[in-house]
């Protein structure tokens, strides 16, 4: 579903690159990681997927076609991202019912073509709370309202940017779960960046550790969880992520 072929993206021309010859390939309906640590370069990475950042080297295909630097419309129906911070990202002055109904009015779709309430109670969410602000919502259901808002297109694949890290751990659970039934009910295909191991491990089947803008190593879910990675990188992360569980 996503190929990306030597990605390099520099924020400014003659400055080195913050990412660098990236390379992976995520198959239909799996869920795939992109972890390491903070500045690495996995949120540029799913940022220049996006579209978000159109000025980079290399190839991004999606289902096997090129894409564009600038991405056209269709490709939003397509390819819809969650970020990090679910109160950030939503209006703070619109209602929920409203923010839902922007994909549809920006992809020039009749407000009434989807069924707000079915997708709601997809995510778990009483449509009630439609008509809500998004500071009147906890933390865990304005997250659910952002995969939503995602959802509303139907698209083929969620690019997720840390989903849960802004969350309390009490909901983070919750929050995963949903993603991993949405996925198999929809058939969806998940490039899934975190942090987190114990997040990856949770939801991905494979797994791509960057370091200082560059991959490292791919290697799938079972592997990583016996510690079996190869890259002295790879065994650090796996190392400092078991010295955090024993620490908290």
């Amino acid at each position: 579903m996503i190929e990306i072929d030597n990605l390099t993206i520099r924020f400014d021309p003659g400055q080195r690159p913050v990412v660098r010859n990236v390379s992976l390939a995520i198959e239909k309906g799996t869920a795939f990681g992109l972890v390491g640590e903070s500045g690495c370069g996995k949120s540029t990475v799913l940022r220049a997927i996006s579209g978000l950042n159109p000025n980079y080297d290399g190839r991004i295909k999606l289902d096997g076609s090129t894409l564009d630097r600038r991405r056209d419309r269709p490709f939003f129906r397509r390819v819809q991202m969650v970020f990090q911070d679910p109160y950030g990202s939503l209006h703070p002055r619109k209602t929920i019912r409203a923010q839902l109904k922007e994909p549809l009015r920006n992809q020039g779709l009749a407000i009434n073509s989807v069924d707000l309430d079915t997708v709601l109670r997809s995510v778990g969410l009483d449509p009630s709370l439609s008509y809500r602000f998004p500071h009147q919502l906890s933390g865990g259901q304005r997250q659910r309202v952002a995969i939503a808002r995602a959802l509303v297109l139907d698209p083929a694949v969620l690019l997720l940017d840390e989903p849960t890290s802004a969350l309390d751990v009490s909901v983070q659970a919750e929050i995963l779960n949903l993603l991993q039934d949405l996925r198999k009910e929809r058939g969806l295909t998940y490039l899934l960046v975190s942090h987190d191991l114990a997040v990856v491990s949770h939801m991905c089947s494979h797994v791509a550790i960057m370091e200082a803008g560059e991959i490292v190593e791919q290697v799938d879910i079972e592997r990583l969880r016996k510690g079996a990675v190869e890259h002295a990188y790879s065994r650090h992360l796996l190392g400092a992520s078991k010295h955090y569980g024993r620490a908290h």
